[in-house]
Order: C-alpha cells, then structure tokens, then sequence
C-alpha cells in the first residue's frame, strides 16, 4: 500500500464507510426528528385545519410510492459518499435558524428537504440524489407557500372569478353588476372571498396532474403542458361555479349561495375539471413527437 493521493480520497471516504449503514440512517433520522418535530406537527395540523392545503396528506405518500417505484435502478447505483453533503446540511440547519427566528414558517419547513437533500449526498453521492429528484422535488407540494405570495396570487384570481362569472351571467339574462369581487344581484350579493378565488383547486389540481404525468405519460413537454393546462381549467370551472351560484341565487334565494348547494357544487366542479386533465390528456396522447422521460421508464 502506498501513501498516494488516492489513499487521501479513500480516508475522507472512510468517514461515510467505517460506520455501518444502519447506524448512520437511525443517527441521521434521530437528528431529523429532533430539528424538525414539532415542525412536522404544525405541517400536519396545517394539512387538517386548512382545506386550501389538504392535499399534502397524498404528497409524501405518493413521494414515498414514486421512490419505492424506482428501487431497482436506485440499487444499481455505485454509491459515492461526499462530504459535500455535509455543508448542504449544515446549511440547511442555518436555514431553519433563520426561518425560526423570523417566524417564516416556509423557509423552516423547506429547510427539511434542503436536509434530506444533504444526507443523501453525504451517504449516496449526487448520481444517487440525481436519480431522486422527482420524489424529493415532489415533497415541495405539501408545504403551504408563504402568506405574501398567496395573497399575491389569491386577489387577483378573485377578480378574475368575478369577471368571468358576471360575463357570462349578463350572457344569459341574469341581471347583475360588479364592483371588484362583489356579484350584486337584484335579490343578493356575493362576494367572491379568497376561498372562491380557485386557489384551493388550483394548488390541489396542479398536484394532482404532476402525479399523473408522472405515473402515465413518459414525454416530458406534455407532462409540462398538463400542469400549465391546470391554471386555465381551475380559472374557468370555479367561475362557472361561480356563475351556477349566481343563477341559483337569482332564481330560488340566497340559501343556495351557502351551506350544502355550495360545498356541493365545489366537489361536482373538482370533479369536472379532473375530467377535463383527462381529457387533454387524452387529446394530447394523439401527438406522436416528444422526448422521453427516463425516471419511471
């Protein structure tokens, strides 16, 4: 054995293969749920309490599924440890600091896959978290964007709403007028608040088509266009809900801009929008080009 450069590579690899690989897992997921326990728990009671975000039960679930997915091509990977990875999760404890400091829920709980991102790096090496990055990238979907950027995207998706709805309200004769995102009709007003805006399905519908693309189609722009498509297809069914509310309310009362006949149409729009993926989907399995994807082949 001779004392050459190599030999230097090989100790700084050592550090990852000296210790035994169930150790370094249950050591690592310890200190995960150390950092980041009670984070974890606000995470879920946000997936409870708020319905804009209860996808985020299905996210790590189908992330998990989509990891198991790829368990073959993963074990074919030569692991290659770097203690690069260690800095990336030294950062991202630099990152949970910041956002704990500043109350900034988002940046704490992206801190998490920043984590996860590094301990994978520093057991697998970055061909092995390369192979991961659709189930990890995914995991992004469950944590609720920042409070700036929702109302951001929020009011004027309720304009929006407002807009449409009340065109095509005035196109079949009910007689309405609107100011900003009130609805007045002769008999009542709606207000298109920032649960009508379409956000709620919208976040819930572009999850959603990323999980299909991913388990159905293998051409990459087209598993792009579903998820652009799903902007369009949330803006235009919830003002059609919208719509159906107004004529309703106009026809036979208030009662049926609340309660049951409200909750209920926004489950027979869903489920309508969710036929219109499919349905592009369906149109858009007629184009015969498109590169390939390689992560669910």
């Amino acid at each position: 054995m001779e004392p050459t450069a190599a030999g230097a590579i090989s100790t700084t690899r050592t550090i990852q293969e000296r210790v035994p690989w169930s150790a370094w897992l249950a050591g690592l997921s310890v200190l995960f749920l150390v950092l980041y326990g009670p984070i974890l728990e606000s995470l879920v009671l946000n997936w409870w309490r708020d319905p804009n975000y209860g996808h985020g039960f299905l996210v790590p679930v189908f992330a998990g599924y989509a990891f198991w997915k790829q368990r073959d091509s993963l074990a074919k990977i030569a692991l290659k440890p770097t203690n690069l990875g260690f800095l990336v999760m030294l950062a991202a404890i630099a990152l949970l600091l910041l956002g704990s400091l500043g109350a900034e829920l988002f940046t704490s709980r992206f801190s998490m896959l920043v984590l996860i991102s590094g301990c994978v790096l520093f057991l697998g090496g970055w061909k092995f978290l390369r192979a991961i990055t659709f189930p990890l990238g995914f995991l992004i979907l469950m944590i609720p964007i920042p409070t700036i950027i929702y109302n951001q995207i929020t009011f004027p998706l309720q304009l929006l709403a407002s807009r449409f709805a009340t065109f095509w309200l005035q196109l079949i004769n009910v007689p309405v007028l609107r100011e900003g995102n009130l609805i007045i009709l002769p008999n009542y007003t709606l207000e298109v608040v920032d649960a009508c805006s379409g956000i709620r399905s919208l976040m819930t519908l572009i999850t959603l088509a990323i999980a299909y693309g991913y388990l159905v189609e293998r051409r990459v722009w087209v598993r792009w266009l579903l998820v652009i498509l799903m902007i369009p297809i949330a803006i235009v069914s919830n003002a059609i809900r919208i719509m159906g509310a107004g004529v309703l309310t106009f026809h036979y009362g208030p009662t049926m801009a609340e309660g049951f006949f409200h909750e209920f149409s926004g489950w027979v729009i869903f489920v309508a929008a969710l036929v219109l993926m499919f349905v592009c989907h369906w149109i858009l399995r007629r184009v015969p080009f498109g590169r390939e994807s390689k992560e669910n082949g």
